[in-house]
């Protein structure tokens, strides 16, 4: 975002506050940033909460504040003096505590008109500069992001210099309501989410399931030809496991404790530490390295309230994870071979706009966040660099944002909204072989520690899915789409010998359904539209007459009156392709 664009939207964010003031009285206020999309601001309603009626009046009350052409003035004052000023606002008097245990000794403000509001800038110089904005939506959002801490009500808006800059993100805001996984998923019948169940944890139906079938399917054959050995591990643990692992001093408030009849148990937020298991069960060779173990994990984080977001983030997912456990000699080509799988799998699904993110250690935080070993964090951070820039990969370097154990590289992707998420990551592992006692015996006949590269070839299925259904708005690719055909009979005299070309069609593992409904023909046709169905086959007189079928595609419309073996052999093609 430009320094010009981001004044006039943290200054719009100002008259936002400033508008529900006037509007609500005694109003707490929290914080009110520019984001990628716009801005928010965040208030304290006591119990009320926004309507879409209170939205429009405060977008009324802030073009009457905004034609006013007020100046914002900043001025500063000491701490002692600045918490004195925000005396009747606790979040405020929060903040400048936080600022003065920093070592801050005064904090500045701005005022506009006669709302002042803590703040460090920069500002336009008055509201004439502000251009146009938007209020887009109210939310609940819990103070500092922390569900024990109370709910908020935010407001999100946006703001352009022009009136054309604004309509133009107004329509792509609305085309991308239209491929809203959140929003088309349900439609389509692939998930729902339900209130006795909870949040995060969302349902697959059969539609939503087979896809995900589908996918594991592919991505578990698709690794065994590349070597992997399949575990099954259980989907909890004693704490002793993540004390070793390091989870349990570094991870603990992400996970799930259970009180296990006198055992302290945990449900897994990872598969590594049962992997490593499996492999000091037995003694190792240099010969025998690498291992490539792969399970279909199902894996529990417990992630804050305010965070998830349809099948984006949630509390319950399932991950194709890997762990290659490898001699230092082998680690760059197994890694090459990790981003070799992972290109294919990308290019395969068509997701292929996404960037790389190298996240390393921040060494101000080495005792808390991360594993204390500042020269194997340099060493390990040094290698991986190495490798990613022998590959020629173009990446932005993070630091902050590494595992616990070690640095990574991340797969970034934006959804609709244009929010970005780590979708897979690969990461290199010195600490977990040295905390397990993972030992090989080299080509000396002595112990020597392995080294461990974890990763995903698919990430997240959940994710995956929601990206899928964002990129080809809900129209899946024929191998992909859990129903691939329905038949239509024209009438019901032909009801028969469309159950005979189901009867063949799954014969032939294809996906289908016959709509023998009461229903008009026009009224079937579209419903199968409305659910993006790949192939819709009509059958009447003539295509029993010569076993065939008539053939509507997705993409290409009527495609005229063809064999049903021809056309079996034809979508068999197409699947076996991946086209």
């Amino acid at each position: 975002m430009n320094e010009q664009l981001d004044k006039i939207r943290h200054s719009t964010s100002h008259i936002l506050a400033y508008a529900v003031r006037e509007l609500f009285g005694d109003v707490k206020f929290a914080i009110g940033p520019t984001i990628d999309e716009g801005f928010y601001y965040d208030f304290d309603l006591g119990e009320k909460t926004f309507s879409p009626e209170d939205l429009k009046a405060i977008d009324k009350k802030m073009e009457e504040i905004i034609k006013r052409k007020l100046p914002f003035e900043k001025f500063d004052l000491p701490i002692k003096e600045a918490l004195e000023k925000m005396s009747d606002q606790p979040y405020k008097q929060e903040l400048i505590n936080d600022l003065e245990a920093k070592g801050e000794s005064t904090v500045s403000f701005y005022t506009v008109g006669d709302f002042t509001d803590l703040c460090r800038g920069p500002h336009a110089e008055t509201t004439k500069e502000l251009g146009q904005f938007k209020l887009l939506r109210a939310a609940g959002a819990y103070w500092r992001g922390d569900a024990k801490n109370k709910m908020l009500q935010r407001i999100y808006g946006t703001a352009f210099p022009t009136k054309d800059e604004l309509q133009k993100y107004l329509k792509m805001l609305e085309e991308a309501e239209k491929r809203d996984h959140n929003k088309l998923g349900r439609e389509l019948g692939l998930f729902i989410t339900s209130e006795p169940i909870g949040q995060g944890l969302p349902l697959l139906t059969p539609k939503g399931a087979k896809i995900k079938q589908i996918l594991q399917r592919w991505i578990e054959d698709e690794e065994e030809k590349r070597g992997y050995q399949l575990t099954m591990t259980p989907f909890m643990a004693k704490s002793d496991l993540y004390k070793i692992s390091g989870h349990w001093d570094h991870y603990r408030d992400g996970m799930f404790i259970i009180d296990g009849s006198g055992d302290e148990l945990a449900l897994r937020p990872m598969t590594c530490p049962f992997q490593f298991m499996i492999y000091n069960s037995t003694l190792h060779s240099y010969r025998d390295l690498p291992v490539r173990y792969n399970e279909t994990s199902t894996l529990f984080r417990n992630e804050e309230s305010g965070e998830m977001h349809g099948l984006i983030r949630l509390r319950q997912f399932t991950l194709a994870e890997g762990h290659l456990i490898c001699r230092m000699d082998q680690l760059e080509k197994e890694f090459d071979d990790v981003l070799n799988l992972i290109n294919y799998v990308m290019k395969t699904l068509k997701l292929e706009d996404f960037t790389y993110r190298f996240s390393k250690w921040d060494p101000a935080n080495k005792k808390g966040k991360y594993i204390d070993a500042p020269e194997a964090w340099e060493e390990s951070q040094k290698t991986l660099k190495k490798i990613l820039d022998k590959n020629k990969l173009q990446y932005e370097e993070v630091e902050g944002e590494a595992a616990f154990y070690g640095p990574k590289l991340d797969i970034q992707m934006k959804n609709v909204y244009g929010k970005e998420d780590t979708i897979i990551t690969v990461q290199i592992d010195f600490a977990l072989p040295e905390k397990f006692d993972m030992t090989f015996i080299n080509e000396a006949g002595k112990e020597e520690r392995p080294i461990v590269i974890h990763r995903s070839s698919i990430g997240c299925y959940e994710r995956t899915i929601a990206l899928l259904i964002e990129q080809f708005a809900g129209a899946f690719p024929t191998w992909l789409s859990p129903n691939q055909i329905v038949i239509i009979p024209v009438s019901e005299k032909f009801n028969d010998y469309g159950r005979k070309v189901l009867a063949d069609l799954q014969t032939a593992d294809l996906r289908a359904e016959l709509d023998d409904s009461n229903e008009s023909l026009g009224k079937r046709v579209r419903n199968a539209e409305k659910q993006k169905t790949p192939y819709i086959l009509v059958i009447g007189e003539k295509e029993v007459e010569s076993e065939s079928v008539a053939v509507r595609k997705r993409s290409d419309g009527d495609q005229g009156i063809i064999k049903l073996t021809d056309f079996i052999a034809n979508i068999q093609q197409e699947i076996t392709e991946k086209r």
